[in-house]
């Protein structure tokens, strides 16, 4: 049969040949796919190991930020800590999404035992570098930092403090700094800017206010707001759109607990919340204000804890510790007994992670991990933890 009759046997059955994509339209397929792969720590790693064209496509930039955009918040990885030998992470995801695939880069310091991690807020660290008498503004995935000198005033003292950004350091941040021994007992935060690249003016109140420790409880971001927790029954806001600092009271909470026991959470609807770890149950409790600007705590929730662990009512050694919480992913980091737990409070799913004896608080990190992203190794280290190393 000549091709001519062919194609003529063809149109009269109503069909067409076949039309194959270009290239261009094959790829924005390929893109609007891989967008859809689950924010997972293996998910494009995997991905890029398939051929050449897929692993352009999940390295490049544009693609990266369009992933991130489409899955709004990072998966958990795990948190730091600072432990006696130096910042310690906990991973909390089991293979292969566990990280230490490549690791966290961290950067290098003068000396290790003058330097803390305060917070962790979209895929940052913020540490402090004591030595230098800086701030260390890390993305441990992508290798990168950033350094800044403490404000003048800031120099010598204990700090708390919060980072706070949109996606990594390719984009603007801010570093709100805490202090409250410039003047005893009147909390002074000053504002970083790296749109600006400097620091922002004092800001203080005359409230009394006791932080407590060295450098205290992580901060919550709650709204356009920060809070700090007290050693009391007070708590420090600071409104990052008014850049004012008020002293608010907490909730009518037994008072005998130490600074362990409690943290300020995130509540429904954005609400500020206040957690009480009183083993064997769990206290959370919520602020309210009324139409006049009026705020009362009414009791929220109570998780019986012993019965979703398994654990018996008594912990062996009395030992009790509400060592951290991530304020996106509703998840509380305990210590009862010997053993560490992570516990998702929507869900009451939970993990046990690792043995330890120390009562340190964590700070849960999150954030996208993405294909050909330099780090550290990371080696096993004591309690089921991850050490980090330089590279």
């Amino acid at each position: 049969m000549h091709a001519g009759e062919e194609r003529a046997r063809v149109r009269r059955r109503g069909t067409s040949p076949a039309v194959s994509a270009s290239p261009l339209e094959y790829d924005d397929l390929l893109w609007e796919i891989l967008l859809r792969l689950p924010p997972q720590s293996s998910s494009l790693p995997r991905a890029s190991a398939v051929c050449r064209r897929w692993r352009g496509l999940v390295t490049d930039a544009k693609f990266l930020r369009r992933f991130r955009v489409h899955h709004g918040q990072p998966p958990l990885l795990g948190a730091f800590t600072n432990g006696t030998q130096g910042i310690v992470f906990i991973p909390v995801l089991d293979p292969p999404n566990r990280i230490p695939i490549q690791g966290f880069d961290l950067g290098r310091n003068s000396d290790r035992d003058y330097r803390d991690v305060l917070d962790c807020r979209q895929g940052l660290v913020l540490l402090t570098d004591r030595g230098r008498q800086q701030v260390v503004v890390c993305d441990p995935i992508a290798g990168e930092q950033r350094r800044v000198s403490f404000p003048p005033e800031f120099r010598r003292s204990y700090l708390n403090g919060a980072v706070l950004c949109a996606a990594g350091l390719a984009s603007p941040f801010k570093v709100v700094l805490m202090s409250m021994y410039i003047d005893i007992n009147r909390p002074t935060v000053c504002v970083y800017s790296s749109e600006t690249g400097i620091w922002g003016n004092l800001i203080s109140t005359e409230a009394p206010y006791q932080l407590g420790g060295d450098t205290g409880s992580p901060a919550t971001l709650i709204g356009n707001a920060l809070y700090w927790l007290s050693n009391g029954d007070r708590i420090l806001e600071f409104d990052l759109d008014g850049h004012s600092l008020a002293v608010i009271m907490g909730p009518p909470v037994t008072n005998d607990m130490c600074r362990r026991d409690h943290r300020i959470i995130r509540a429904e609807d954005g609400a500020l919340g206040f957690a009480v770890l009183a083993f064997p149950q769990f206290q959370m409790w919520r602020r309210n204000v009324n139409g006049h600007g009026v705020s009362t705590w009414v009791p929220w929730k109570t998780i019986e804890i012993h019965t979703i662990l398994g654990l018996p009512s008594q912990i062996e050694g009395g030992f009790e510790c509400l060592m951290g919480y991530g304020e996106d992913t509703d998840v509380v980091f305990l210590l009862l007994g010997y053993s560490m737990y992570m516990l998702q409070l929507k869900s009451k799913q939970f993990r046990e992670l690792h043995e330890t004896k120390y009562f340190t608080g964590c700070v849960p990190f999150t954030s996208f991990y993405t294909p050909g992203e330099k780090g550290i190794t990371i080696t096993g280290g004591s309690n089921g933890s991850e050490m980090l190393h330089d590279t």
